[in-house]
């Protein structure tokens, strides 16, 4: 009953939940070491300046003042900056220019949120005050936010030995020539430009570190909100310290949200561990919600171009883009991920022979872009969604026509796309009928009429996406201790996805071990071996490819020692179900009794050895690719332009499902996060001084929870071919096709006022200024 109640499929409620909900949960900020002071970062007021002059005088001799660091200081004590994450030359990509982040800038300011020195005192509140005593000269430089702008003609380059400008690389994807030859034939092209608007993750638990230096020992303890403590400690030992990665420890507990913000170290990171070592003292350092919006790392900002040639019955015959997409000021973390996936998933699932697909990554004085929930994909999916709603209006093809005569058809698998992907599984067509049913898309008439009646304009709209589920390999352990309980030691790292829950159901049903008695460690580099954490969907697949690999080596081990204690041949040793049966006897063993005889003091051991675990390592190669169907129906009020969502339909192929509530939950995460980024979210730059406009919640919208409307998920299981559980990600789903689904939708609405285009965000303001310009 164990197996069947908790294994997998089975919709268990997250074991994490209840400390969540009752107020234990562990976060950094809850952490107090003894003697621990605090830290305050100053950070640049300008979006480009040279620094000319500090003065620390009065700072130094502020109340409880410990400790004053300045980018003299980083060079004098030769703490280096944080290097990026991920460079496309590393895996055969393109070369771009490869920068570091300072801790702290010495020299020359490239965005506003640059952080110029760092106060530690015995409380938060004396080392802020004394940080606004620093005093700083510096020279104004012209500046560029603006991702046109940093490629026009004499633009100001953020980077002097950039050879081109302030595009740091290009990379393209397809066939010119075939492409140009198939708009040349096609009696239909459409085109359109899109912005993709620049966005803050906005965690529920903004960062916060704690750096605690032992000098005995030369090395550090970092206590930091991060979804991959493991790389942390890689990209700060030896770039920024110059020290073996024996020497940093990293501990990552509970984390309020991490959607890609937290894959990667910030200068905070390392300023807390420099000032620990100066002063002899841990030190800890919380973000403010508005240093969060300034310095944090940002996503999307990305403008495209894109033309779509089409026969005269709506097959589209090729696709062209040009973009371009802002990284800021520095290849911060793995800021060139989504420059190079808004290109490559362009053909999602639609069966397109020929692309031509070109994008520019551009420096900006702006804060750097790094990875945000579906990192490219939801660009990509916005792109080529848009301009087939665009082309059923132009031919006069109904929206589900269109996409219907392009799908990649479920006897085409596996299909190879133009950009280098291999869909080893999918039914498209299939999976949209049914979100075309769920969401009674044949009732929509009369609601329209409904709305009308009441003044208001109603829209509806279907997207599809495809996109890849994981990256890199990984490593997971198990861990059986005496009493026969076993522990699960991953390499991933849970912020919200389940993990302890989800990792426990498989383990439950391979290993026959009572689900509760389950115990699982994450997050401490002292206490796993190695791990990348979690990001990208990768922990279902990756991870629990790898929790089977170990399971199944626990599962040998263990028959060898049931044979030895039942006096059988290890052959004549069967296991199902959690136990070891001898063949043609009513003889059994539970794992978990078996798992106790590895460590009795002597006899048996001394053949089997004393202790029983197994690690099982997993890669992305080949990955998996989630896909699935938005169904979207808005009301816009035409005298304010305020858009409500009332319908949402979502249905989506994971492949098999884990844990269908865990499921349900991301894919309404990833939903919320859309619809901010389509409706509400927009970081916004004074175009001539870089200045930050939108500092705070007054100034940034984020969706609140009547911005969201119900939605009606359900899943078809559709196993991936490719690994071993079937497994495909569901973490980024739910955030990809929102934008264009929602957004189609308006325009479905606005059509009959003429209103052909709006950009996201579409704000009340925007929507009304449409009506107005269209009337």
């Amino acid at each position: 009953m164990e197996g069947v109640r908790f294994g997998i499929g089975q919709p268990v409620r997250r074991v994490e939940d209840e400390r969540f909900l009752t107020g234990r949960g562990r976060y950094v900020d809850d952490l107090v070491l003894p003697r621990q002071a605090y830290g305050a970062v100053v950070y640049a007021p300008h979006a480009h300046a040279l620094i000319k002059r500090v003065a620390t005088g009065r700072t130094r001799a502020a109340p409880g003042v410990l400790t004053v660091l300045t980018g003299a200081d980083a060079q004098a004590d030769r703490v280096g900056g944080v290097p990026p994450l991920f460079m496309p030359e590393d895996r055969g990509g393109p070369k771009g220019l490869r920068t570091r982040r300072p801790v702290l800038v010495a020299d020359r300011i490239r965005c506003v949120g640059e952080r110029v020195a760092f106060v530690v005192a015995e409380t938060p509140e004396q080392a802020r005050d004394a940080a606004e005593l620093i005093e700083f000269e510096f020279e104004t430089l012209p500046a560029t936010v603006l991702v046109e702008d940093a490629v026009a003609a004499g633009a100001p380059k953020v980077w002097d030995e950039c050879p081109t400008g302030n595009v740091c690389l290009t990379w393209g994807f397809g066939d010119a020539a075939a492409t140009d030859a198939a708009f040349a034939r096609a009696p239909h092209v459409v085109s359109l430009r899109l912005v993709n608007n620049r966005l803050s993750a906005n965690a529920m638990e903004p960062r916060v570190a704690i750096g605690d230096y032992d000098p005995s020992e030369d090395s550090f303890t970092l206590y930091t909100s991060s979804q991959n403590p493991h790389g942390v400690r890689s990209m700060l030992a030896g770039p920024v310290f110059g020290l073996p990665e024996s020497k940093m420890r990293v501990i990552a507990p509970d984390v309020g949200g991490g959607f890609g913000l937290k894959s990667s170290p910030h200068p905070e990171d390392a300023l807390v561990m420099w000032a620990s070592r100066r002063c002899g003292r841990p030190v800890k350092w919380t973000a403010t919600r508005a240093e969060s919006l300034m310095a944090d790392c940002h996503a999307r900002d990305q403008v495209v171009t894109g033309d779509m040639a089409l026969d005269a019955h709506g097959k589209v015959l090729a696709v062209r883009a040009r973009a371009l997409h802002a990284i800021g000021a520095y290849t911060s973390a793995a800021a060139l991920i989504p420059p190079m996936f808004s290109m490559r998933f362009i053909p999602a699932v639609y069966d397109i022979r020929a692309v031509d697909l070109v994008t520019q990554a551009v420096f900006t004085h702006t804060s750097p872009l790094t990875v945000y929930r579906g990192a490219g994909r939801p660009e990509a999916t916005y792109l080529i969604e848009r301009l087939l709603d665009r082309a059923a209006t132009v031919i006069g093809i109904d929206p589900v026509e269109i996409r219907r005569r392009n799908f990649i058809r479920e006897t085409a698998m596996p299909h190879r796309t133009p950009t280098g992907f291999v869909y080893d599984s999918g039914a498209f067509e299939r999976v949209m009928d049914k979100c075309l049913e769920l969401g009674d898309w044949q009732g929509f008439a009369v609601r329209k009429a409904d709305s009308e009646r009441r003044g208001m304009l109603r829209g509806r709209a279907v997207s599809s996406y495809i996109e890849q589920g994981g990256n890199f390999n990984d490593r997971m352990e198990l861990r059986f201790d005496p009493s026969g309980t076993v522990t699960i030691v991953a390499g991933t790292h849970s912020h919200g996805q389940g993990h302890a829950t989800a990792y426990a159901q498989m383990v439950s049903e391979w290993l026959g071990v009572p689900f509760a008695s389950i115990r699982f460690v994450q997050g401490d580099t002292d206490k796993v071996p190695f791990g990348r954490g979690t990001f990208a969907a990768r922990s279902s697949m990756i991870g629990g490819c790898a929790l089977k690999a170990a399971a199944d080596v626990i599962v040998e081990k263990c028959r060898r020692m049931a044979a030895a204690l039942m006096e059988a041949a290890v052959e004549d040793v069967s296991y199902a179900g959690g136990r070891f049966t001898i063949a043609g006897t009513d003889r059994t063993m539970a794992l978990g009794d078996v798992a106790k005889a590895f460590y009795f003091p002597g006899g048996i051991t001394d053949r089997f050895g004393v202790g029983l675990e197994a690690s099982g390592t997993y890669t992305t190669d080949p990955p998996n690719h989630p896909n699935g169907c938005h169904v979207c129906e808005v009301e816009v009020d035409p005298e304010t332009g305020r858009v409500h969502i009332d319908r949402y339909t979502v249905v989506d192929d994971v492949g098999r499902v884990i844990n269908p509530l865990i499921c349900d939950g991301q894919v309404h995460g990833g939903l919320a996060q859309g619809i901010g980024q389509t409706l509400l979210e927009h970081v916004v730059y004074d175009r001539e001084s870089g200045q930050l406009l939108s500092g705070s919640f007054l100034d940034y919208g984020m969706p609140r929870a009547d911005d969201l409307p119900d939605f009606t998920t359900e899943f078809v299981e559709i196993p991936c071919t490719t690994n071993p559980l079937g497994v495909k990600g569901v973490g980024e789903a739910g955030a990809i096709p929102t934008p264009p689904t929602i957004m189609n939708a308006i325009l479905d609405a606005l059509r009959p006022l003429g209103v052909a285009h709006i950009d996201m965000p579409a704000t009340p303001a925007r929507v009304w200024a449409a009506i107005q310009a269209a009337r």
